[in-house]
């Protein structure tokens, strides 16, 4: 039996005998008796073993260490203990995996920064239990809201020779021996002598693959690892993070900004629902009032404004910036968490953007200066999707990638997507782990990342 199905059907096992495998995270030994905070990951919470020295194996029990995997036969009882619906007295306990003295994970409290050099250890604390479950179950929900919502979900290719135009520096890859690398006439890396016979690497962004596809399903989504050789050292940027991307055909940006709030809030309401437990904890040891905070967001309608609207609510607040808001420029984090959390006191979502700090494939606006763009803020986290309205119109692609003097070369087929049936569509992005941070309340992206690579670190 697992400690899920344990907790599910309490009642009718009241009085009855179980066998559960699983883990020690305590062991408090007395001389007469002891006590062993057993869990088996099924479920966050966990369940007290009872036992005493009239059990033959009573002196091997009290040996048994932090960490140890175990068998466990005992009756369900109710505990006299205060918060403790029940507990297992122990009829017969078998050692099935020995743990070292040297375990790392003790019963005490470790700092993240320390967890994060065991990381193939963390997931066996009650933070990193409630933290990846999560993960799960979040990850969970965003299939299914898109799965009932009739979207395919695509595979983007991980290996591509396309840089997503801007996305972020791509990690190159290649077989040609780096003791020796053939050169070109004009000492350039030869390629052609490569795997693929041309310079790739490893996805920025499955966007513009997701618009091919858009464009024989009507809606797609992906949801995949990409990757960003940035040397950033931040709280919300990895080497290595897991992208959600749907792209929509005949959806112009007013329809994105719907799905974008209905698919976010069906999020939140799914996993407040599912890991009811694991927010409890959040609530109590990591964020307190998060689930206030989420539920605000299920509740509250979304804002929405102009980039030139912002603008001018922010120079005329009543607060000194640090960065002085500015037309044509992006906006800081102070502005972000004024407009969420001061001015507008929702998520707000932000459309036309200037189209100087946007990329090429963003719908231009009638007035030429800005681009049918919008990013979403939320409180407590600021900037949490990003999207757009593409730009459908061939001729005008063409000229925004000239404008920007931009290479056609390998980008050939995605003008083509324009020549051969295109349609006005749309799609944004949002990064999953950001996204994690948000729900969890554990503020840096190496915590909610299980083996998490940043600049410098790729271990396990």
């Amino acid at each position: 039996m697992d400690v899920k199905e344990l907790y599910e059907s309490l009642d009718s096992l009241m009085g009855k005998e179980v066998t559960l495998q699983g883990w020690v995270r305590n062991h408090r030994k007395q001389k007469e008796f002891g006590f062993i905070d057993f869990y088996d990951g099924t479920c966050f919470e966990s369940v007290q073993l009872i036992y005493d020295n009239q059990l033959n194996d009573f002196e091997e029990i009290q040996k048994i260490r932090v960490g140890s995997a175990i068998s466990v036969t005992g009756m369900v009882e109710e505990s006299p203990a205060k918060g403790q619906k029940f507990e297992i007295n122990v009829k017969q306990l078998e050692l099935l995996g020995d743990s070292a003295e040297d375990f790392p994970i003790q019963p005490k409290r470790h700092t993240r920064e320390f967890l994060r050099e065991v990381s193939y250890l963390r997931p066996r604390t009650k933070l990193f239990q409630a933290v990846y479950r999560v993960r799960s179950i979040a990850a969970m929900a965003i299939h299914t809201y898109f799965q009932e919502h009739g979207y395919v979900y695509f595979h983007a290719p991980l290996i591509t020779a396309n840089d997503g135009e801007g996305a972020g520096e791509m990690f190159k890859l290649t077989t040609l021996p780096l003791e020796n690398i053939p050169k070109s006439e004009d000492g350039s890396v030869d390629y052609k002598k490569d795997f693929f016979g041309k310079k790739v690497g490893l996805t920025v962004t499955g966007q513009l693959e997701a618009e091919a596809f858009a464009m024989a399903y009507k809606k797609v989504y992906t949801f995949g690892p990409t990757f960003r050789a940035e040397e950033s050292h931040t709280k919300t940027h990895a080497s290595e993070f897991w992208m959600i991307e749907p792209e929509i055909a005949f959806c112009d940006l007013n329809q994105l900004m719907n799905i974008e709030e209905e698919m976010l809030k069906y999020v939140i309401s799914y996993c407040l629902e599912h890991a009811k437990s694991e927010f409890d904890f959040f609530n109590q040891f990591v964020e307190k009032g998060i689930k206030e905070k989420l539920q605000a967001v299920v509740d509250s309608k979304f804002v929405r404004a102009t980039h030139h609207e912002v603008i001018q609510i922010l120079k005329n607040a009543p607060v000194k910036f640090e960065n002085e808001p500015q037309e044509g420029e992006d906006l800081a984090t102070e502005h972000e968490k004024y407009l969420t959390e001061v001015y507008y006191k929702a998520p707000v979502f932000i459309t036309d953007w200037p189209k100087d700090i946007k990329a090429f494939y963003m719908r231009i606006n009638d007035d030429q200066k800005t681009v049918a763009a919008v990013d979403l803020l939320v409180p407590g986290a600021g900037e949490l999707m990003g999207g757009s309205q593409r730009e459908e119109r061939y001729e005008r692609l063409i000229g925004r990638m000239d404008e920007l003097n931009m290479k056609k070369e390998g980008l050939d087929w995605y003008l083509n997507l324009r020549k051969y049936g295109g349609c006005v569509h749309s799609g944004f992005g949002m990064g999953f782990e950001r996204l994690l941070i948000y729900l969890t309340g554990v503020e840096n992206i190496r915590d909610v990342l299980p083996f998490p690579r940043t600049p410098g670190n790729c271990e396990f």
